[in-house]
């Protein structure tokens, strides 16, 4: 399923960036989880969880609370997929223009697990104390 996989994982890119609900909906599962570190910067900035569960708050994220921090220019540039059966690993960097109309450009790694077509498990990686100082200009406490 290595071909299919690494597709389903470039589609949902495709579809998390339209910020369209339906699209994204389509293509989690319905217990879907995103875990991404405790205390990172995005969530901290957000006051929003840095382990969401379920569907509807993945997509609830990705289409209104996002958007409020990373408001316009949002790129990504993948640097590798690594596909394992039904485990894409992604590496990337992604820049954007912060609310304040501040620069972000940060990397990240993300390990999608899938479960019959479709996403059911991201883990979020990024250098924390980076996106740390790029939001806030300090390290976390």
């Amino acid at each position: 399923m290595s071909p299919q996989s690494r597709s389903v994982v470039q589609n949902a890119w495709r579809a998390f960036a339209s910020h369209d609900a339906d699209r994204i909906s389509a293509v989690l599962t319905e217990d879907a989880e995103w875990l991404a570190p405790a205390g990172n910067a995005t969530a901290v900035a957000l006051d929003a969880p840095s382990h969401m569960v379920g569907r509807e708050a993945i997509v609830r994220f990705l289409t209104e609370d996002f958007p409020r921090l990373f408001t316009r220019d949002v790129t990504v540039t993948f640097h590798g997929f690594h596909v394992d059966g039904e485990r894409v690993v992604v590496e990337e960097t992604m820049t954007a223009t912060l609310a304040d109309g501040s620069p972000y450009a940060n990397d990240y790694c993300f390990v999608f697990e899938l479960r019959g077509g479709l996403i059911h498990r991201v883990r979020e990686y990024m250098d924390t104390p980076k996106g740390h100082r790029l939001l806030f200009g300090e390290l976390p406490q």
